[in-house]
């Protein structure tokens, strides 16, 4: 075994929930961020229509996943070949941070369209790269067949973190009378502040992680010589890529229900907010209930991940998705859309958790960032794909509800890719 292959010690409560709490940290950006606050402050006070809106928030997220798509195994392969994660962990979520806080800068008006465009892309850039250095150091803090639980909690941390930091968001700013600091509502500063918030938020609850959580040591290869052989290692591994059968269906299957999964909270509070006529305050009120039920969810499958297994896990939740996704497209009450949506919130969370959980089963010892940056790669190398879509049919159609309507083949066709899988035994230390 390569030293950049060596396990960390094994880590104790304390490291298991500092890393859990980086969920609960970074978590905070795509739920306040990307779903429910400020996609729909864009579509409703920046661009011009909620459907324009719609269209070129699509447009900006799906690039930002191209991108991440076509980088990430590259990233993933020098990681493996440097040894530790957390230094990658540590500059990407400041460029995430740095790029939330400066969203605070995007007025209501439509001449701020494109701020707020690039400045959402490179924040996006800077949470998933960071994601795929993070998920990689799953295995060996896991260990002993837990990989399903350990992976869960951390899910179910990150829903509390989004949880808690919507509530301070909704109490402390978009619902405060008066606003404080003198926040003014007619330049929808209350709304604007809620990305000084996520910042804040991911900067304070990262500390713990660096801290406390063990990384990999470094192997002492310079960057150079690392890129050098990640890209080799990355080559031979795609010319080789018939070897992880196992792995490359997974991955497929994953490409598009993750899919599916992402656009769906991304464009959540969008379809709120424009079918449904919600305001911001309802829309943080919605998404601090789809927390809590994707919270809940992902905590009680944790058991069943490591008790059934994830493949399992996962087909079970998408069964459900797709069922409870098309009774949502159907309503036309508001109360019976809170219902199934929520209803539906509870399998979310674990179709996420359970394919990280596999994931870390499958990959092999030694190549943990370079496969997880392929997983990366399987979130969002369609991941473009899915927001484009959504946004193209919205905007054909006119209408949200044909937009949303597309997220339920994505769950179809990564249901039937994942079907046949044969799923290896958890690892044992």
């Amino acid at each position: 075994m390569t030293e950049s292959a060596s396990p960390v010690r094994r880590p104790d409560r304390r490291a298991v929930f500092s890393w859990c709490l980086f969920d609960w940290a970074n978590n905070s950006y795509p739920t306040v961020i990307t779903t429910f606050v400020f996609a729909a402050y864009f579509t409703r006070a920046v661009a011009e229509t909620p459907e324009q809106g719609t269209f070129l928030w699509g447009q900006a997220t799906g690039l930002a996943g191209l991108a991440v798509a076509l980088t990430g195994p590259v990233l993933g392969a020098i990681a493996d070949r440097a040894g530790a994660r957390k230094p990658w962990i540590f500059w990407f979520s400041l460029v995430c941070i740095a790029a939330s806080a400066a969203l605070w800068f995007v007025e209501p008006t439509s001449d701020h369209i494109p701020r707020a465009l690039l400045l959402v892309a490179i924040a996006a850039l800077g949470y998933e790269y960071a994601g795929i250095f993070y998920n990689a150091m799953l295995p060996d803090l896991a260990g002993n067949g837990r990989t399903g639980r350990l992976s869960g909690w951390g899910w179910a941390a990150g829903y509390g973190g989004g949880l808690l930091c919507l509530v301070v968001a909704l109490f402390a700013l978009v619902q405060a009378d008066p606003p404080p600091f003198g926040l003014d509502p007619e330049l929808a500063e209350p709304v604007r502040a809620t990305a000084l918030l996520v910042a804040l938020w991911y900067l304070v609850f990262m500390v713990p992680f660096f801290l406390w959580t063990p990384d990999r040591p470094r192997t002492g290869v310079p960057m150079a010589q690392a890129a050098h052989e990640g890209l080799a290692e990355l080559r031979r591994l795609l010319r080789d890529i018939r070897q992880y059968g196992t792995v490359v269906r997974f991955l497929l299957a994953r490409m598009f229900y993750t899919d599916g999964l992402v656009t769906l909270f991304a464009f959540g509070g969008i379809y709120a907010a424009g079918t449904f006529g919600m305001s911001f305050a309802e829309i943080i009120q919605f998404g601090i209930a789809m927390n809590v039920t994707a919270g809940l969810g992902a905590f009680l499958f944790a058991w069943v991940d490591d008790w059934i297994g994830p493949k399992r896990t996962i087909l079970i939740t998408l069964v459900f998705l797709i069922g409870f996704g098309f009774a949502v497209l159907l309503v036309e009450s508001v109360l019976w859309f809170w219902i199934l949506a929520l209803t539906l919130g509870l399998f979310v969370g674990p179709a996420q958790a359970a394919g990280r959980s596999l994931m870390a089963r499958l990959a092999p010892v030694g190549k943990e960032a370079e496969m997880f940056g392929l997983f990366a790669l399987s979130g969002k190398a369609t991941a473009w794909a899915g927001p484009m879509l959504l946004g193209w049919a919205t905007f054909a159609f006119d209408s949200q509800r044909a937009g949303m309507a597309t997220i339920l083949a994505f769950f179809v066709v990564g249901l039937l890719i994942l079907l046949p899988l044969k799923e290896p035994p958890a690892r044992r230390d």
